[in-house]
């Protein structure tokens, strides 16, 4: 190979001079100029020897006449970075199989801190949401921090990239911590590297969050006994709950399951009686603080499934869901895990 690591390379686009840290794989290297690490294609580096021979050399002109009362000019001000966020970076390892055509091998995961400010963070990552990577780290103002590797075949086994982040010097007003998940699915994921093979671009990146949140009004605490004595009734919430319908563990939507008299109503009446028992089951669920839901929908057109997915991403206290194969159901039930 023409490089090695630890040699000193000139950035052709940039014409900055830095040092080779890593290899992507046999058309990309990892160079880092400055302190700053990043892919760069081979094609686009050479040594900087090269430069030195072939840069004209200049002949130097006589100094100009100094005059009393010339002016001392300013110093050109450092143009000031621009903070656009924190993202998490996808950087794709790409290699070549027998027949000669690319495929990735593997994803290098970076955390990219575009702001000023220093962040501690903690890291986890999932599938099917059990933890295979946890990690903690300090991310530093407009630095690359380098996580870990994914097997790219790992990518289709629902992976969530889950993050708590907070200020490494605590600022008033600001949270005290926030949380950040990132789920990336099979199609997606796929849609992306396919743009950047066309875009002939290095990596992808999810924005985790543009500006640190600021930290959440108190709650207002209410003078309960004084509203007692004006003649409010006061309920206790905990109490609340021995007054909720039974809570179920599965809850099955087929439509003979749910009304006898099904015979006659539209597609349309049928998917919003669906809806609405399972809206029902899912708050008393919540209710009862239920860890797990199982929603039987059935597999069909997958027009029900899709609805109750997309309502799941909405709710809060939504852990994280799951359709996969089922012994009892087949792939006709998602198993919904909540948190609280």
């Amino acid at each position: 190979m023409k490089y090695q690591i630890g040699d000193k390379v000139l950035v052709l686009h940039s014409d900055e001079e830095g040092v080779i840290v890593d290899f992507i794989n046999k058309q990309m290297a990892m160079v880092e100029v400055r302190g700053v690490k990043f892919p760069v294609y081979l094609d686009q580096i050479d040594f900087p020897y090269y430069k030195q021979f072939t840069k004209k050399k200049k002949v130097a002109a006589p100094p100009p006449k100094q005059y009393v009362d010339d002016l001392k000019k300013e110093r050109p001000s450092k143009e000031e970075r621009v903070e656009d966020g924190v993202w998490l970076n996808f950087l794709p390892v790409m290699d070549m199989d027998e027949f000669g055509d690319d495929y990735v091998e593997k994803l290098k995961i970076y955390l990219v801190n575009n702001t000023k400010r220093v962040y501690r963070f903690d890291y986890n990552l999932t599938f099917f949401g059990t933890s295979d990577f946890d990690l903690k780290g300090t991310l530093h103002p407009f630095k690359n921090f380098y996580v870990h590797d994914v097997e790219f075949g790992d990518m289709s086994d629902s992976p969530a990239f889950e993050f708590d982040f907070s200020l490494a010097e605590t600022e008033k007003g600001k949270a005290d911590h926030f949380e950040k998940i990132i789920k990336l699915k099979p199609k997606q994921l796929f849609g992306r590297i396919e743009e950047l093979k066309q875009k002939n671009e290095a990596s992808f990146s999810y924005l985790l969050f543009e500006r640190y949140p600021d930290k959440a009004p108190e709650e207002v605490v209410l003078p309960l006994d004084k509203l007692a004595h004006k003649g409010y009734k006061i309920y206790n919430a905990k109490e609340a709950r021995k007054h909720l319908e039974p809570a179920r563990s599965v809850v099955d939507l087929h439509i003979e399951k749910l009304t006898d008299n099904h015979s006659g109503m539209s597609n349309f009446e049928i998917l919003a009686l669906q809806l609405q028992t399972f809206e029902k089951f899912y708050e008393l669920a919540v209710g009862h603080m239920q860890p797990t839901l199982i929603i039987i929908h059935g597999v069909g057109t997958g027009r029900l499934r899709d609805e109750i997915h997309d309502a799941l991403k909405l709710k809060d206290e939504v852990n994280y869901f799951i359709n996969q194969y089922d012994p009892r159901y087949g792939y006709g039930a998602t198993e919904i895990f909540l948190k609280y």
